[in-house]
């Protein structure tokens, strides 16, 4: 048996969306898999942004990080996850009349976006007999958790589903939670307590309009839209943009040279995303990356589609319900994600004998106590239920 793990903490420094706790969450988590648990620092791979010599968090990066993960495990191995960082989600763009979702997303360092799609995918992957467990300290987890079993939680209950999920997206479109007051569309900041004095909180949820303003920051590109979010991305990325992104410039390329540009498919985009796309018809090698990607249903494309959950060997710990925002608190060196800072100081009073239920039913406890509104959830199939975290 090994046990390997893939460390990621975003802090996006000089951004409409900074945060401080990403790093740092990073560190104590690290600290504890080889402390607590016996990994080995060779089979932990760190990714942050605030340090060039290490992988720096990326989209392609993180991929392949966690391609690599998956793709070098064995049955019996352990392999866990981290993230620390914004979540954000993307409107559709097809102009389908039945694409009505969201794309949930993480946000790697570059803006170009990994969605829960993709996510899935490489968990779908994991060899039988081997855990996946994935601690997600951010918004926007659940794309994850539709088709996995809600063992902790409030998310995804038989009886208010839909209605839990049409408050999650007009919260998230909002910047705020059932706890605070609607905000303006740019980076969230509130008061939180930090255990010893009052200092500006973040959340990590990332509204769209500062998802776009950031991924211009990063680019260069000014007139990025609701409408040429998905083509940009392609643009600017090609090969190494999101698979989801890649799905959705086949379908619609195909559309294009279908129906000479005049297809259903194409009335949600801009003027300059269609513009761009007609003048790209004709170079192959810009259309590769997307039409040598497999669609086997234009519907495989649709914003929030479902394609699996995160199987029965995939263990989701969520920072805060679908309605809710995960705080990011502190200042400088002190500053942590509340959900990881709650996780870290179970672990240590427990030394990490905890079951993966108790421990998040004691960090529900501690971050209540301390007055975050936030209520971690536990997804995954009910034989780990009682299992003892990441052992």
């Amino acid at each position: 048996m090994v046990k390997k793990a893939v460390l990621i903490g975003i802090n996006y420094p000089g951004t409409e969306g900074e945060l401080l706790g990403c790093i740092n969450d990073v560190k104590r988590m690290h600290k504890s898999l080889v402390e607590l648990y016996g990994f080995s620092e060779e089979n932990i791979v760190e990714m942050i942004d605030t340090d060039t010599s290490k992988t720096q968090p990326t989209g392609k990066n993180i991929r392949q990080a966690l391609w690599d993960l998956v793709g070098s495990a064995k049955s019996g191995d352990v392999l866990f996850v981290h993230y620390s960082g914004h979540g954000t989600r993307l409107p559709p763009e097809t102009g389908e009349d039945d694409d009505t979702g969201f794309d949930e997303c993480i946000v790697p360092s570059d803006i170009n976006y990994i969605t829960d799609d993709d996510i899935k995918d490489i968990v779908g992957h994991v060899p039988k007999g081997c855990s996946f467990t994935f601690v997600s300290d951010s918004c926007h987890s659940g794309g994850l958790i539709d088709s996995a079993k809600e063992q902790i939680g409030e998310s995804f209950q038989k009886k208010s589903n839909k209605i839990l999920k049409c408050l999650f997206r007009f919260f998230c479109s909002k910047g705020t939670t059932s706890e605070v007051e609607t905000k303006e569309e740019t980076s969230t900041k509130t008061e939180q307590d930090d255990d010893e004095n009052n200092v500006n909180g973040r959340d990590r949820l990332l509204p769209l309009q500062t998802s776009i303003n950031m991924l211009k920051q990063a680019t260069g590109i000014d007139d990025i839209k609701e409408g040429n979010i998905r083509t940009t991305l392609f643009d600017l990325f090609g090969e190494d943009a999101s698979p989801k992104v890649k799905k959705f410039m086949k379908v619609i390329l195909s559309n294009m040279q279908e129906s000479t540009g005049e297809g259903l498919m194409l009335r949600s985009l801009s003027k300059q995303a269609i513009i761009l796309l007609k003048d790209k018809l004709n170079d192959e090698e810009y259309l590769k990356p997307a039409m040598e990607t497999q669609v086997k249903s234009k519907k495989e494309v649709y914003a929030g589609a479902i394609n699996g959950g995160l199987g029965s060997n995939g263990i989701l710990l969520s920072g805060c319900q679908t309605n809710q925002v995960s705080a990011d608190v502190g200042s400088k060196d002190k500053a942590y994600g509340a959900f990881t800072n709650s996780l870290q100081i179970i672990l240590a009073e427990t030394k990490g004998k905890i079951s993966y239920k108790e421990l998040v039913l004691k960090s529900r406890k501690y971050l209540q106590k301390q007055g975050y509104p936030q209520r971690p959830g536990l997804y995954c199939s009910d034989g780990y239920v009682d299992a003892q975290f990441i052992c």
